[in-house]
C-alpha cells in the first residue's frame, strides 16, 4: 500500500472515531436527561410519599378519635338506656300502684254510691204542690211586723206548706200485702213459717214476713215573694259595668217601659244576672207576669225577669215504723189469674182455722209487675 493510500484509510477511521465519539455523546447526553428526570420523578415521588403518610397519619389519628368518640357516645347512650329503663320500671311501678288505688277508689266509689242509693231511697223526698188560686182577705198582726232584714213583713208576699211524706214500701211481683183488723190476728200468721193455701185444685205454700216500712218524714218550706225586688239575667256586659248598671237603672225607671222609681240596683258583669229593687210596691208584681225587659244599650237588649224568692225549710222530722196489722207474703206463684189468687188469699186468711181474721184490706202483684203502696193512719193505700 502506497503512502498515500494509507493516509487516506487513517483519515477515514479518524473521521469514523470522531463520529462515533459525537454519537457516544450525544447518548450520553440523552442518559444524564433521562437519569436527571428519573431523580427528578424520584424527588416528586418522595414528596408524594411523605404527603401520603401525613395524610395517612392524619386519616388514623381521626379514625381513633372517631372510635374513642363512638365509644363515649356508646357508654353514654348505654348509660342513658340503662336510667330510662330504671325510670320506665319506677313508673311501671308507680302506674300498677296508682291502678290498684283506683281500683280501690272504684270499689269504694261504688260502696258509697249504694250507701247514697240506699239513703236517697230511704228519704227520697218528692212532692208536688197543685196550683191553687189563692185570694189574701186579711194581713196577719204577727206577720205585718219587722221582717228579720228590716222590712216591714207586708211588703213580702209570704207563704207556709207543710210537706207530709207517707210511708211507703215497694210491692213485687209474686207479693202479696195483706191487713188485718186486729194486730193479733197478724202476730199469728208471723208466727208460721209457711201458708199452705187451696187454689181450686192446686196448693201454694207462701211464707209471711214482717214489714219494715221507708222512712218519711215532715217538713215545712216557707216562702218569701218581694213584692219591690225583681231578678234579671241574660245581660250580658257590652257595656263597662258602671255605665250598665246606669243604663239598666235609666230602663228599669221608665213608666213607658212598665217600671218604676229604682231604689237599688245589684248586678253581676260576669254571669249578666242581678236584682233590681223599686221604691214603691206594685212595679215589681206588674212587671214579673211579662218575664221579658228590654234595656236601653244603644239597642234594645232583651232580658230576662223573674220574682224573687226566698226558701226556708223549717221543722224537718223523720219517721220510721214497722205496720202491726199488716204482714207481707212472699214466694207466691201465679197458679190462677191475680184476681181469682187475690181472692183466694183473702179466703184463706179469714179463716180462724188458718190462724187468720177479718181482713181490712189485701193486695196481690202478680209476676213481672211492682206496685207502690202507701200506709195512712194504719191503714193499707196502694198505688200504681
Amino acid at each position: 500500500m502506497s503512502a498515500t493510500e494509507e493516509h487516506q484509510v487513517n483519515g477515514e477511521s479518524l473521521s469514523t472515531s470522531a463520529q462515533q465519539m459525537a454519537d457516544a455523546l450525544e447518548e450520553l447526553e440523552k442518559w444524564k436527561k433521562k437519569v436527571e428526570a428519573a431523580e427528578n420523578e424520584k424527588s416528586r415521588l418522595l414528596l408524594e410519599k411523605f404527603d401520603t403518610e401525613d395524610k395517612k397519619k392524619k386519616a388514623q389519628q381521626e379514625t381513633t378519635d372517631l372510635l374513642q368518640i363512638e365509644e363515649q357516645l356508646t357508654a353514654d347512650f348505654n348509660k342513658t338506656l340503662e336510667a330510662i329503663q330504671e325510670e320506665m320500671f319506677h313508673l311501671h311501678n308507680a302506674k300498677q300502684d296508682l291502678l290498684k288505688k283506683l281500683q280501690s277508689y272504684k270499689e269504694q266509689l261504688k260502696t258509697k254510691k249504694a250507701e247514697t242509693d240506699s239513703l236517697q231511697q230511704r228519704f227520697k223526698i218528692k212532692a208536688q204542690i197543685p196550683n191553687k188560686k189563692m185570694k189574701y182577705t186579711h194581713v196577719d198582726e204577727e206577720a205585718a211586723g219587722e221582717s228579720e232584714n228590716g222590712e216591714n213583713a207586708v211588703l213580702n208576699t209570704r207563704a207556709v206548706f207543710t210537706i207530709t211524706q207517707r210511708p211507703s214500701v215497694l210491692l213485687k211481683g209474686g207479693q202479696a200485702l195483706i191487713t188485718f183488723e186486729e194486730e193479733k190476728v197478724a202476730d199469728q200468721i208471723l208466727r208460721l213459717a209457711k201458708c199452705s193455701v187451696t187454689c181450686d185444685r192446686s196448693k201454694i205454700d207462701v211464707k209471711p214476713h214482717s214489714l219494715s216500712l221507708d222512712p218519711s218524714v215532715k217538713f215545712e218550706v216557707h216562702i218569701t215573694v218581694s213584692k219591690k225586688t225583681i231578678k234579671f239575667s241574660n245581660a250580658a256586659s257590652i257595656l263597662p259595668e258602671e255605665r250598665m248598671r246606669d243604663r239598666l237603672e235609666l230602663s228599669f225607671s221608665k213608666p213607658s217601659r212598665g217600671g218604676g222609681e229604682v231604689e237599688r240596683v245589684e248586678y253581676d258583669s260576669k254571669t249578666g244576672t242581678g236584682r233590681i229593687t223599686f221604691l214603691n210596691t206594685g212595679v215589681a208584681e206588674n212587671l214579673v207576669p211579662k218575664q221579658k225587659f228590654y234595656v236601653d244599650i244603644g239597642y234594645e237588649m232583651e232580658v230576662n225577669i223573674a220574682p224573687l224568692f226566698e226558701f226556708q225549710l223549717k221543722k224537718f222530722q223523720t219517721f220510721s215504723g214497722v205496720p202491726k196489722r199488716t204482714v207481707l207474703l212472699k214466694g207466691i206463684q201465679d197458679v190462677t189469674d191475680e184476681e181469682d189468687l187475690q181472692d183466694h188469699l183473702e179466703i184463706h186468711f179469714q179463716k180462724p182455722s188458718n190462724y187468720g181474721g177479718e181482713v181490712e184490706s189485701i193486695k196481690y202483684v202478680s209476676a213481672g209487675k211492682q206496685l207502690k203502696a202507701f200506709f195512712v193512719e194504719d191503714s193499707a193505700e196502694v198505688e200504681a
